[in-house]
Formats: structure tokens, sequence, C-alpha cells
């Protein structure tokens, strides 16, 4: 079996064992969900509830909303009580796949003001996405019918940090956490100055961006969504100290 290219590298890196067998679940839901134009996949999605009717710039005009009434202290109006978790055992229609950091700092669901049940969360050191991340990120498209997927970089962001350290100082880490941040290094690389100089906030946004782009050009399921006006794919990058959101929209 030929390996893919890896989503977060793209030259693949880190195809292997690992993601070989990931893949296999991956693909065949994509090339499944491609070959029949998206459709709607009961037996995958197990959900009796009908997906999100969001078109995708609305979708992101919500999160844009809960953004901003984060950052004023607004209350959360979201409900999360046994009616609600009632309600939702009978199935799931997120309205948005969040791609984010694992950092404890920045939880999706409360710097975006969203309730149970609305964001779809794929979560992984440095927003990088491997075979597994991207089978979820298709899945929350292809079956559960999200119209937008957002790739959420952060301030101060200690994987992008890492591999800067790897760029600039040739540094190592214990375990795999050195292959964990060798994804991130090509977005790095492309972050460096005229003069030569590595910004980590500047690496921080081209990381997002490139996870965007490629997830973009390089997933069949989520072309057949764009082509289709159903899906909007954007990155964005989150301010730890005053809340902020920045958003890239051409990715």
């Amino acid at each position: 079996m030929q390996n893919r290219p890896c989503l977060c590298c793209g030259d693949g890196t880190h195809a292997g064992i690992l993601h070989g067998r990931r893949g296999l679940l991956a693909r065949g839901i994509a090339a499944g969900l491609v070959a029949t134009g998206l459709p709607r996949a009961p037996a995958l999605s197990a959900s009796a509830v009908a997906h999100t009717t969001l078109t995708p710039d609305q979708a992101l005009d919500q999160l844009k909303k809960g953004n901003d009434d984060y950052q004023h202290g607004a209350p959360y109006s979201f409900a999360h009580d046994r009616p609600r978790r009632v309600e939702l055992a009978r199935g799931q229609a997120p309205f948005a796949v969040l791609v984010g950091c694992s950092d404890s700092r920045v939880p999706p669901e409360l710097l975006f003001g969203r309730g149970l049940g609305e964001l779809f969360i794929v979560r992984n050191a440095g927003n990088t996405v491997d075979t597994a991340a991207l089978g979820s990120i298709e899945y929350g498209v292809g079956v559960l019918g999200c119209p937008l997927v957002v790739v959420l970089g952060h301030e101060g962001c200690g994987a992008v940090a890492a591999a800067l350290e790897m760029v600039e100082r040739n540094a190592t880490f214990p375990g795999v956490i050195g292959e964990m941040v060798q994804p991130i290094l090509p977005a790095v690389l492309s972050a460096r100055g005229a003069d030569g100089k590595l910004s980590l906030d500047d690496a921080v946004i081209a990381n997002a961006r490139r996870v965007a782009m490629r997830l973009k050009t390089q997933s069949p399921v989520l072309q057949a969504a764009i082509s289709q006006k159903k899906l909007k794919v954007v990155a964005a990058r989150y301010d730890l100290d005053d809340g902020d959101v920045r958003w890239f929209e051409d990715a």
C-alpha cells in the first residue's frame, strides 16, 4: 500500500505504519463520500438529527459573534442542562469543525461562546493534521455536514516554538516530541523574514494558514464540498491575553 503524503508535512515524512493503519479508515470514508457526491451517511453518523442549515458564511459569523461576546465578558447563554444532553443523545449536528491546539489555554467552546454539540473539535499540539485528524475532519464535513472548518493557531504556541528552536538552534527533544513538531518546520521556514529573522507569532500564523491550505488542496472530501459551495476553510490566530481571534479567510 502506498502512503498518501501527510497533510501536516506534505512530503511523506510521517508516512508509515501509524499513518497506514489509520489511513485505511480515513481513505475508505473519503472514497465513499466523494464517489457518491457527499451524501448523508447514516451508517457512519448514527445520528437521528438533521444537519445544520447554516451556510459557510453564517457559520463563520456565529463564531465571530461568539468570540466578540467572549472578549467583552458577555454571559454564556448556551444550553448545557439535562434536556440538552438528552437531545444530543439522539445524534449530533455541529455547525463547524475546529482544528485546534491541545494547549489548555485555548478551549474552543469557551472562546467562541458555543455549547454542547455545536463544534466538532480536533486537537493536536501545534494544530497539526495527521491521518487520524484528517479522517476526523473529513467525517465532520462529509458525514455530519459541517459547512465550516477553522484551523486555529494561538499566541505563544509551545509546539511552534519547539519547531522554531529546531530550525534556529538544532534543538532536540525527548521521546517523540521532535517527530511531533517536524510537520511544523516548513511553516517556520516560510515565516523567515527578508533579514533572516524568525518571529514566533509569524510562524504560528504561517502554520495555521499552511494547514488550512493543505486541507483545501489535498482532501478530496473537502474539495468536493468547497466546489459545491457547501464548505469554507479558514485559518485563524487566538490571542491569549485579550481573547481576540484574528481571521485569515483566504487561508
